[in-house]
């Protein structure tokens, strides 16, 4: 795994025991580290952390380990009472059949502010980590595991301090890394093979699944027949590769930028047996040459990233996507086709229109020749609590099968 170089890591400092004191910062979506850290320990009321952590203070922390996490819980509680006054003092507009609707319970770009400060008050609660990855505090869990999956084998002699909230996420990703996500499409094409995608911290989770069985489910193009190669743009975790390894393409071509996707996809393209058929490259987009078929699933928000992670979901002017739709016809052969599995979430938002997506279409040469539709299966589709829910309950996912207009 690929990580980053010690001398990029930035310092934070705080005084302790009469001394001036300091560690590496680690955050995985890039966040400064506080200016003002203080030191805490059970006896500091949850009003006053909570004031504390609000105003931008580092609460680095002295005491019980699960004190530490009853007391996220708390701030946590705070900032939703906080999020619902201020959600009942605008009212929702009312919806328009058949039309966008970007006001909902909270405008989308509201709502992302309000998450973004929520993230900003909960990483204040700040755990400190020698420089092998312990935590030296009553009832500490052991997290050594969870800290190399993520960052790598530890470096040098230097301590290190991470917020306690994605000191959580990192755990909980090892722990999905280890149980893995049970993909059916990939038990249905090979009853009797492994079916399991192990997804590393930082790379996004295929659990959102439906979009695996489009392309599990789409006829296969004709130019197969004479070319048995496909390429997958961004591959993520390998689970598309692996789909149409299991269809029976002889060759894939898989490309991704990051280096912990392709990690992450070389180990599950090994456990699911079709890593003789699959060939991994570090790209922006696509590789040299021309394929019979070429996927692409890129991620459907119009908005930018606010960490790594959400690169698969959010993607600020659509450029993976229009990158993927200006480039494509030039990678493929005669005959063949360029599937483009999108939801139309942000057309239900209003942040981008169908007649957007028609036109790059129909400006890169292509022309649709075929489309297959599914709903969202995942859980915020059926919440009606959500504040995106009436978008999220018209959500639709569809595999556009693209063909040069020769």
């Amino acid at each position: 795994m690929t990580t980053a170089q010690p001398e990029s890591f930035p310092t934070i400092h705080w005084e302790e025991g009469g001394e001036s004191r300091s560690a590496r910062w680690r955050s995985e979506r890039g966040a400064a580290a506080a200016t003002r850290v203080v030191l805490a320990d059970d006896t500091l009321p949850a009003d006053v952390a909570y004031r504390m952590a609000c105003e931008g203070t580092g609460l680095l922390w002295r005491g019980d380990f699960q004190n530490a996490r009853m007391l996220l819980q708390s701030l946590t509680r705070r900032l939703d009472k906080t999020g619902e006054r201020k959600a009942k003092k605008k009212p929702a507009a009312p919806a328009v059949a058949g039309m966008p609707t970007p006001q909902l319970a909270l405008p989308f770009h509201q709502q992302r502010q309000l998450q973004a400060q929520r993230a900003r008050v909960l990483s204040m609660v700040l755990i400190e980590l020698d420089p092998q990855y312990t935590i030296h505090l009553r009832r500490a869990p052991l997290v050594q595991a969870a800290c190399v999956d993520a960052w790598g084998a530890p470096e040098g002699d230097v301590a290190q301090v991470v917020s306690l909230r994605e000191l959580q996420a990192l755990v909980g990703a090892h722990e999905w890394r280890k149980k893995g996500v049970e993909i059916p499409a990939l038990a249905k094409l090979a009853p009797k093979a492994y079916d399991r995608i192990h997804p590393h911290y930082g790379v996004f989770s295929p659990v959102r699944g439906e979009y695996v069985d489009l392309i599990a489910q789409a006829p296969l193009p004709t130019a197969l027949a004479k070319q048995s190669l496909a390429y997958d743009i961004g591959t993520g975790t390998g689970v598309i590769a692996a789909v149409l390894a299991r269809r029976g393409i002889q060759k894939v071509l898989a490309t991704d930028t990051d280096p912990r996707a392709l990690a992450c996809a070389k180990e599950n393209l090994e456990r699911l047996g079709v890593d003789t058929r699959v060939e991994l490259a570090q790209t922006d987009l696509f590789p040299e040459g021309k394929a019979a078929l070429v996927v692409c699933n890129p991620p459907w928000v119009p908005a930018k990233p606010s960490a790594p992670v959400e690169r698969a979901v959010y993607d600020e002017g659509s450029r993976m996507l229009r990158g993927f739709l200006a480039g494509v016809s030039a990678h493929l052969v005669p005959g063949g086709e360029a599937w483009l599995i999108l939801s139309d979430f942000a057309e239900h938002l209003g942040l981008r229109s169908r007649e957007e997506l028609l036109t790059w279409i129909s400006q890169a040469g292509l022309q649709v020749v075929g489309k297959n539709h599914i709903r969202p299966r995942h859980p915020k589709a059926q919440d009606a609590a959500n504040p995106l829910h009436q978008a999220r309950a018209a959500e639709m996912t569809t595999l556009w099968r693209l063909q040069v207009a020769w």
